[in-house]
């Protein structure tokens, strides 16, 4: 008897499975790799909205609590993911600034974003318009946490490396068996993926691809985030992600020649130096209509959770709902209305039908 199995390895399966083991329980994790939205997300941490200079849903408590989380997990594994790093608005209008200077006077934003604006920083990233500079932001080398935390996983055998059988599952009045291993509750993590879940694909998740190019840019020389139409992210060594794309009809887990365009079109507006393009990434957001995620137990099924829908926003709001749901689970704190699947209970079928 294990006490909880999780399926899915990405930001959301890592969070929760570290909360239940500092909580003492003993776990089983499910990952095929099927699913990269996790491993190719840009990583930042941004509280901020930066199209309408507004603070994302409840960033700041997130923050708060992201950043303690990833801070020990660097400590248990022996590893440096997080980066602190400053973004740099880049301002199109006037307009653009004006709408800067009302957000540093609100109580919501002003605290990250400076009001004293940037004429220049980088030669190669001129603007007309100067910058905005967006404090207490940074990156989260989301591969490296991944890979480490799985083979950390591996080490007491809490994780098998193989797609998760639905069919096989059986659930009982006590808990839920699977593949002959008992456990007191199963929880699903499975990103986009849940869309092939006969538990829960009758929740209104939808698929928010992204994409990303990576350049080798030898003369940028940059080493600050910069958003203008898309972000500019330093890697290290002349290299630099550039995102991302925002497609809710293609599905697919390949990357495309139209996003390449469409990036480098986006790219080449701004970016005033010679570069190549070297690689490109692409990963399904698990997205939801209200933008919330979908956090609770199965309404027919005792034991069976999911804990899915961060969106693009999976580095920071992932470590707070992992604490919701773990509370809940141990400690049977009810959870926040607007996160739990309940909000969705009309979509799951009813037994008798």
């Amino acid at each position: 008897m294990i006490d909880y199995i999780i399926v899915g390895a990405g930001l959301s399966g890592i969070a929760v499975a570290e909360e239940l083991l500092k909580a003492g329980k003993k776990i089983k994790v499910y990952e095929n790799h099927s699913q990269a939205s996790s491993t190719v997300a840009g990583g930042i941490y941004n509280p901020v909205i930066l199209k309408r200079f507004t603070l994302a849903w409840k960033a700041d408590e997130q923050l708060e609590i992201a950043l303690p989380f990833y801070k020990e997990l660097e400590e248990k594994l022996n590893i440096s993911i997080v980066q602190p790093m400053p973004i740099y608005r880049r301002f199109n209008s006037i307009e653009e600034q004006n709408n800067w200077f009302e957000a540093t006077d609100k109580p919501s934003t002003g605290k990250f974003l400076d009001p004293n604006l940037v004429s220049s920083i980088n030669s190669c990233i001129p603007s007309d318009h100067s910058f905005g500079k967006v404090n207490h932001t940074g990156i989260i080398n989301t591969e490296l946490l991944l890979s480490h935390f799985r083979h950390y996983l591996l080490s007491f055998k809490g994780i098998e490396k193989e797609e998760f059988e639905h069919d096989l599952l059986h659930i009982r009045e006590e808990g839920c068996e699977y593949k002959g291993i008992h456990a007191k509750g199963i929880i699903f993590c499975e990103g986009y993926g849940m869309k092939k879940n006969p538990f829960f694909n009758c929740l209104p998740l939808h698929g928010n691809k992204g994409e990303y190019i990576i350049i080798k840019a030898e003369k940028l020389k940059l080493e600050v985030a910069v958003k203008s139409s898309v972000f500019i992210l330093p890697l290290g060594n002349d290299h630099y992600k550039v995102g991302a794309t925002y497609d809710n009809k293609d599905t697919s887990a390949q990357p495309t020649e139209n996003s390449k365009e469409y990036l480098l079109d986006k790219l080449k507006a701004f970016l005033k130096c010679d570069f190549e393009v070297v690689n490109q990434v692409a990963g399904i957001r698990p997205a939801t209509p209200d933008r919330k995620p979908l956090v609770g137990e199965h309404p027919n099924y005792k034991n069976v959770y999911c804990c899915n829908g961060f969106g693009s926003r999976g580095v920071l709001i992932a470590p707070t709902i992992a604490k919701q749901l773990v509370k809940n689970l141990l400690e049977a704190e009810i959870l926040p209305d607007e996160i739990n699947i309940n909000r969705y209970q009309s979509y799951f079928p009813s037994l008798s039908s």
